[in-house]
């Protein structure tokens, strides 16, 4: 059952040192940065984040990384022009890094919140990505064993949800938030604000509530 909650800290207070946790967002483009925000408050560390990029400039993502609150990063694009937080950190030994092909990362959350075991997909065999891990030739190309990727919290950020927790996005700020929705023990969402059941359209809806634990209104 979904709990809306009154504040941010109160919605990432479960969250716990050593646990991973998925964070939504393309670029600053559906980052949760409020509950990121409540997490930097809350103290959490030794932190695993699995996000599409290493952090934008000095806010969201990149704030809790210069807080020293994350261990290890699994991410698509840990580098980009303003990534200085996390190129001071890796460059120092820091903190770790995880580079996983971005269809792959997708693939490898949604496997987890599908129930899959594994899967074998053709990206990055043959390359760096694919070293120590199992591949297998099928129907003539090489496939890589890619395994899922599992979140203790999800921290995503849509654009409406219901007093149920049905989440309904803004356009690209959808990109990972699904995903991430279906694939951790626990999911906090913040929204820019929160309707009554049965306000939103059921054909609109993209994440149901079955997978919101945590919803909080943050207005824009």
């Amino acid at each position: 059952m979904t709990a809306v909650v009154c504040g941010a800290d109160e919605a990432v207070a479960a969250v716990r040192d050593g646990d991973t946790v998925l964070v939504g967002g393309f670029g600053m483009a559906g980052m949760p940065v409020t509950l990121i925000d409540a997490l930097i408050a809350h103290g959490a560390g030794e932190l695993t984040v699995v996000s599409n990029n290493a952090g934008n400039g000095d806010t969201g993502l990149a704030a809790l990384l210069a807080a020293g609150r994350v261990r290890k990063v699994i991410c698509s694009f840990p580098r980009q022009a303003d990534s200085w937080v996390f190129d001071g950190l890796y460059r120092a030994g820091r903190i770790e890094l995880e580079v996983v092909p971005q269809g792959t990362l997708a693939e490898r959350m949604r496997a987890a919140g599908a129930g899959i075991g594994a899967f074998y997909c053709p990206t990055g065999a043959g390359t760096p990505l694919a070293e120590g891990k199992e591949t297998r030739v099928i129907d003539g190309r090489q496939y890589v064993l890619e395994y899922p990727i599992r979140g203790d919290v999800a921290l995503i950020r849509a654009h409406t949800g219901d007093r149920m927790g049905n989440l309904v996005y803004r356009k690209t700020a959808r990109n990972f938030g699904p995903v991430m929705a279906t694939a951790a023990a626990l999911t906090i969402a913040e929204v820019v604000r929160i309707v009554e059941p049965g306000v939103l359209d059921p054909e609109a809806v993209v994440t149901p509530g079955i997978y919101v634990d945590r919803l909080v209104e943050v207005p824009e």
